[in-house]
C-alpha cells in the first residue's frame, strides 16, 4: 500500500506524453552534438527541429557561412509516447528537458515563434538569465510587426525580449525604439531603474 506522501509525489509529477497526439519536447544533447542528433533522429523517422542561426566567419583566405544552434545543447522533438525510448536511446542524447521532474510539452506557438524570428534573419541572443520585469510592448513596424514581449535595456541600448515561457529562456534582439508600442507599464520599476535595467520577461 502506498503512503500518502508517495501518492502526493505521484500527483505532482506531470507527463505530457500522449499515445496519439504528437507534442513538442526539448531534448538535451552532448556538447556540440546537436546536428548529429538531428540527423540520427531523422534517420529513425522522428520529427526533430534544430533552430540554427547563420553567421559569417572570416578566415585568412576565405569567408565562410556557418550555421550554429540557437540554443546550445538543445534540440526539439515532436513525438508521441512510443517515440520516448527511441529518442533516449539515440547516441549523444543526454535526456529530455524536465521542469521540477515534470516532462512538459512545449506549445506549438513557441516553436512557431522561434521559426518566425529566425526566418527573418535577425541576430538573436538567447538569454538564460533570471529576468526582471519590464514594460510589455508590441512591435508595430518592421519585420516583426505584431510580435509581443517584454522590453529590456542592456548597456544603454533598447532591446526586445520574447520570452519562451515553457523553456524558461528568452530570445533577445535589437528593435528600433520607434517600432515599439507600450501595451502595459510595469509599476514595479522605478523611473531611474528604467535607464539601466538589465533584463525583462
Amino acid at each position: 500500500m502506498k503512503s500518502a506522501g508517495q501518492e502526493k509525489v505521484k500527483e505532482q509529477i506531470e507527463n505530457h506524453l500522449d499515445e496519439r497526439e504528437a507534442r513538442w519536447f526539448a531534448v538535451y544533447t552532448r556538447f556540440r552534438r546537436e546536428k548529429q542528433v538531428l540527423r540520427r533522429l531523422t534517420d529513425k523517422g522522428v520529427h526533430a527541429y534544430l533552430p540554427l542561426q547563420s553567421f559569417t566567419r572570416r578566415y585568412t583566405r576565405k569567408v565562410k557561412q556557418v550555421d550554429l544552434p540557437l540554443i546550445n545543447g538543445y534540440i526539439f522533438t515532436r513525438i508521441t509516447k512510443k517515440d520516448y525510448v527511441p529518442v533516449l536511446e539515440t547516441p549523444d542524447v543526454v535526456n529530455f528537458v524536465r521542469f521540477s521532474r515534470n516532462l512538459i510539452s512545449i506549445p506549438e506557438a513557441e516553436i512557431n515563434l522561434i521559426r518566425r524570428i529566425l526566418g527573418e534573419g535577425i541576430d538573436v541572443e538567447v538569454s538564460m538569465e533570471a529576468f526582471r520585469l519590464g514594460d510589455e510592448v508590441e512591435v508595430i513596424a518592421g519585420q516583426l510587426t505584431g510580435l509581443k514581449g517584454r522590453l529590456v535595456r542592456k548597456e544603454n541600448e533598447k532591446n526586445f525580449l520574447v520570452e519562451l515561457e515553457t523553456l524558461g529562456c528568452g530570445l533577445c534582439m535589437y528593435v528600433e525604439p520607434g517600432y515599439l508600442n507600450r501595451l502595459k507599464e510595469n509599476p514595479g520599476w522605478k523611473p531611474e531603474e528604467k535607464g539601466v535595467g538589465i533584463w525583462g520577461l
